[in-house]
């Protein structure tokens, strides 16, 4: 029931072997291995370890496990899958788009795959076996049940997402598999498959898998020059010219910022850049007041100043551990003492936001859950965004507990409990968040508001009072299982209170002020609801009168019923005749339409499927006719439509297309 592997030797670099000091046999044996042989059974899954969330499986597939050899793969697949995103979610591993929140959605995908294509399932049930899967092993994993409704949310949101997109993709695959056939080609071209991965979300393995489902294969070659291709074009696209640096003096560059917001320097190099047609110069300092863009705040700005002569900086950015500040120009003399001055404004500003980002995460994390972890963050003086891993939108009772909560920490006025050249473990041991994925060095940098503790190099408030007021303006979301937080902070709160205290006023002046101002909107929202009810009735009317109007005037040419429109008339109307006539009349009959909607010109062609079959072909002969036109258009050999601007023209190409059915 395993293979003994014995570790006795290491193999050394040129070959030779040397005994360990401790030798040792692996059996690989594991824990569902064991229970085979001691429940006597041929196969893992044959065990009570994953029979009972097979059955469930099968019960809700109306399936029976053991009769159809696809569909018991599947729903192995689907049992040893469960139980590894279930335990991942529940140790804090949501599914994303980077690192080891990949591996848990490729997993959580392949899995919604072998459902949908060997179980039938077309809607979201995977979430469904959890309890099953609690049942037999929430005894010895009781974190399982108490994450239960996290792991149910986070599964059923991934599946829903996946399915938007899985049977798009999966048509589209089997289109490309049956050309490839069709071609006598064993390989699906590294394009499309860089086409599935780019447009649909599939995983290269998941379409690996596909095809060899149905002795096909990718080209991996074709599909990684696809990717390098499109990250060339990126890097094109924001491509740069460096100049050498020119070295005026060999010393270290330090930062003084949290200190200090104007200082004596002095250059000690300096580069050209150009980028997009633009000169820039990089200067690195002995020591900077200025704050480089980092760990998602921007970098300060200010100016160099010497002798009356101001030199602007207009950033800063961290290159190679130095601090690089960007300008449009070079002093006359670099090799002089300058005095930089940090823009205040900007930096008070910036500080507020970042102060209310650790503030907004950790009241996210009181209220949604200790799931919420920072995935990116961008604090400027205007505005802070922060994207944090959640499974589902923030319902705007959340949001309104968060903002207050945030708001809470404000006026409380907390001071800035700052820990400089703290060793990494007592920073960890006194609580202090870090991000998941980011490199720390020993020492790191303790920022701690309350109970809001994280390691942070940013700039932040003396205190949570100085940033004034905090106000939550989107919620949205940008990947599977991000969402994103815009806020405001300061003055920017104020304005955006004052500019909506106005346009309330300018709302209530519009219904005489009303004091029941909801129930007044509410009444105007149902009456012009009722309104486009009655106006699409009277539409649909006026198009029913239309359409008959135009088979009482139906000619019949060689067998096929022709019915010509020329006139006023909106390109839905002239739709719904199309098909309208098609579905009444399904053997010989061809529709032609030459419209005017708002002055512009618009053809349109239906044909019976009888005549499609003969030859006829609406998308071509659409084409054609749209010269006349001065336009351009197309569509199926069923139906197609073109526009043009010159309107005179449209009696002509009207003639042209009843001529094509003689």
């Amino acid at each position: 029931i395993w293979n003994n592997v014995f570790m006795q030797y290491n193999r050394k670099a040129d070959g030779s072997l040397e005994l360990l000091p401790a030798r040792h046999v692996d059996t690989g044996m594991g824990f569902e291995r064991l229970c085979m042989a001691i429940q006597g059974k041929l196969s893992n899954y044959d065990t009570d370890i994953f029979q009972p969330i097979i059955q469930t499986i099968a019960n809700r597939c109306q399936l029976t496990y053991g009769e159809e050899p696809k569909a018991d793969i599947a729903m192995r697949v689907i049992a040893d899958h469960i139980r590894t995103i279930a335990f991942s979610i529940t140790d804090g591993q949501l599914p994303s788009n980077a690192k080891a929140g990949y591996v848990i959605r490729r997993i959580l995908r392949r899995a919604v795959r072998y459902g949908y294509t060997f179980l039938g399932r077309r809607h979201a049930f995977l979430y469904q076996l959890i309890p099953s899967l609690i049942q037999s092993m929430g005894s010895a994993y009781p974190e399982l049940a108490a994450q239960q409704p996290l792991i149910e949310k986070v599964i059923k949101e991934e599946e829903e997402s996946f399915l938007r997109t899985l049977e798009t993709g999966i048509r589209l695959l089997d289109k490309l598999m049956t050309e490839a056939r069709g071609t006598k080609t064993d390989t699906l071209s590294g394009n499309d498959v860089f086409t599935l991965y780019d447009t649909y979300g599939f995983p290269v393995d998941l379409t690996e898998l596909i095809l060899k489902e149905n002795d096909l294969k990718a080209d991996l070659e074709g599909f990684q020059a696809a990717m390098q291709a499109q990250k060339d074009r990126a890097r094109n696209a924001a491509a740069v010219e460096t100049g050498d640096w020119v070295v005026l003096k060999d010393a270290t560059s330090d930062f003084v910022g949290y200190d200090y917001t104007t200082c004596d320097v002095e250059i000690l190099k300096y580069r050209k850049l150009a980028q997009k047609g633009k000169t820039y110069y990089q200067l690195v300092l002995d020591k900077t007041p200025f704050y480089a863009e980092m760990g998602g705040q921007i970098g300060d700005s200010g100016y160099l100043e010497v002798d009356g002569q101001r030199l602007i900086v207009e950033t800063v950015k961290k290159e190679n551990n130095l601090s690089v500040h960007i300008t449009t120009s070079l002093p006359a003399d670099p090799t002089l003492v300058f005095k930089a001055v940090v823009d205040l404004d900007k930096r008070r500003a910036t500080s507020r936001n970042h102060t209310a980002t650790h503030l907004l995460h950790e009241a996210l994390r009181e209220v949604l859950g200790s799931h919420v972890e920072q995935k990116g963050s961008l604090v400027s003086p205007d505005n802070l965004r922060f994207d944090f891993a959640h499974f589902q939108k923030v319902s705007n009772e959340e949001l309104r507990m968060v903002e207050q909560k945030v708001n809470a920490a404000i006026r409380a006025n907390i001071p800035l409990d700052e820990h400089r050249h703290t060793p990494i473990a007592e920073a960890k041991a006194m609580g202090a968040m870090a991000l998941f994925g980011e490199k720390y060095g020993e020492e790191v940098r303790v920022i701690r508001f309350g109970s809001s503790a994280e390691l942070c190099g940013g700039t932040h408030v003396q205190a949570t009072g100085e940033i004034g007021a905090f106000r939550i303006v989107a919620e949205s979301s940008i990947a599977a299982g991000i969402r994103r937080i815009e806020a405001i902070t300061g003055e920017g709160a104020d304005d955006q209170y004052f500019s909506m205290q106005d346009e309330l006023k300018n709302i209530r002046a519009l219904f005489n002020n009303s004091p029941q101002l909801t129930a007044a909107i509410e009444k105007l929202v149902s009456e012009h609801q009722e309104a486009q009810k009655k106006l699409e009735a009277l539409m649909a009317e006026r198009t029913l009168a239309l359409k008959q109007s135009l088979i009482q005037n139906a000619k019949t040419i060689n067998g096929v019923k022709l019915v010509v429109f020329e006139g006023e008339a909106t390109p839905d109307a002239i739709k719904q005749i199309a098909f309208q006539l098609r579905g009444e009349q399904p053997e010989g009959l061809a529709f032609i339409a030459g419209s005017l909607d708002n002055g512009k010109p618009l053809l349109t062609v239906a044909f019976s499927d009888d005549l499609v079959a003969k030859g006829l072909n609406a998308g071509q002969l659409v084409r054609e006719a749209a010269k006349a036109i001065q336009g351009g258009g197309g569509g199926q050999p069923h139906f197609a439509t073109a526009g043009g601007k010159h309107v005179s023209g449209l009696k002509e190409a009207v003639n042209q297309l009843v001529a094509s059915i003689g």
